[in-house]
């Protein structure tokens, strides 16, 4: 039986760019559509990397009645409405992080998916990572033992970028820090206390009346005694670019902490009769992982000057792609849905992973008080 291949439509050039020719690379894919309010961006792009169908609103995508899926490339904001669009009328929906900015927002996204049936994929860039895929293989060989304590990071300067982002709060745009640390646990966070540092230009604190360039949150996982810790900063902090994790385990730990350097392996050496036991210490370079993907997509692990010339966009230049992530998303999101199953990062766990940022900013906003995460359909804990 031949596989029915899918029709998808890319929502966003700015940031989609760097999708769509994967896409139209895929070999389950037949169609694929671009989209963008800005006519002369759309025109240019597609008339130089040959994309026929065009589109300048998601309304024109969604009427045309062309497509099986969107993925949506928006500004942040923007993530909710359009995401409820796209599964309302009946189609696969990828979307950019976060998934929402209120927990009502991802609320509404989870019946939405659930009513529609359609697929429903949150693209977290860092869970595709060569580094976050190395720990992976790591974590499924039994290396860490069991997990002791984990944490991740994610630094940004954001001045200069457009408006929205000014004084956003940290830990609306979590979802880099936190998803790795969930994912690699198999856990999902049930409480936050979490602490603003520092302090912003009064400027900066207008938009979104948020006080703080730095938020630090220690989580409490639904696994017993395991807690992790994650900060994220967005202004006025002299820190080079990085998303960092760090998994610390009873037989070995892996640090990440430098964007372009390598990783740091810790493991644990025998027992002496007498004296200290010493800790080995490497360091480990990750490596891509082509054999996972089909060899049609796989070039896209690596840095690419036709996507850094049209879309200079900060992934591309500091991390080839957020660090390889991109061909994998597209794959695993058309995959599921030939194959009729749920994407990784389903509308249930996306749900879970954001509403931690989300909740860990209300803790913040209220001096550090423990704030309960909400359980979202589907999740371990109502099963």
């Amino acid at each position: 039986m031949v596989e029915k291949k899918v029709n998808i439509a890319v929502v966003g050039l700015n940031f989609g760019a760097q999708f769509a020719p994967i896409y139209q690379l895929h070999p389950d894919v037949e169609v694929v559509g671009i989209c963008d309010t800005n006519e002369d961006l759309l025109n240019e792009y597609g008339d130089k990397f040959g994309f026929k169908e065009r589109y300048t609103s998601l309304d024109q995508v969604l009427n045309s009645g062309k497509y099986d899926a969107v993925h949506l490339l928006t500004p942040i904001h923007s993530h909710a409405r359009p995401t409820l669009d796209v599964l309302n009328a009946g189609l696969h929906c990828a979307c950019a992080v976060p998934m929402a900015t209120a927990l009502e927002e991802l609320e509404a996204i989870v019946e939405a998916q659930k009513i529609s049936g359609k697929n429903y994929m949150m693209m977290e860039t860092a869970i595709y990572t060569y580094q976050y895929l190395h720990a992976k293989e790591m974590k499924s060989k039994g290396e860490f033992g069991q997990i002791q304590f984990l944490r991740g990071a994610h630094y940004q300067d954001m001045e200069n970028w457009p408006d929205y982002w000014m004084g956003l709060p940290p830990m609306h745009y979590a979802t880099h820090a936190i998803a790795p640390l969930l994912a690699i646990s198999e856990a999902r966070a049930i409480k936050v206390h979490c602490f603003g540092s520092g302090s912003m230009r009064e400027e900066l604190q207008q938009q979104y009346n948020n006080p703080y360039p730095i938020e630090t949150a220690i989580f409490q996982l639904d696994k017993e005694n395991l807690c992790a810790e994650v900060t994220r900063s967005l202004f006025n902090t002299a820190r080079d670019y990085m998303e960092s994790f760090n998994v610390y385990g009873e037989n070995s730990s892996l640090e990440w902490h430098i964007e372009q350097e390598p990783l740091h392996l810790f493991q644990m050496g025998p027992l002496p009769q007498e004296g200290w036991r010493k800790i080995q210490h490497k360091e480990v370079r990750a490596v891509a992982r082509p054999e996972l993907l089909p060899t049609e997509i796989s070039k896209y692990m690596e840095h690419h000057d036709h996507l850094e010339e049209n879309n200079p966009h900060i992934s591309v230049l500091q991390g080839e792609a957020h660090h390889g992530s991109h061909p994998h998303l597209v794959h695993e999101f058309i995959r599921s849905i030939v194959e009729k199953r749920k994407p990784f990062v389903d509308a249930v766990t996306a749900a879970n992973w954001t509403a931690a940022g989300i909740c860990a900013h209300e803790s913040a906003m209220n001096g550090g008080v423990g704030v309960d995460i909400p359980v979202f359909e589907g999740s371990p804990l109502t099963k």
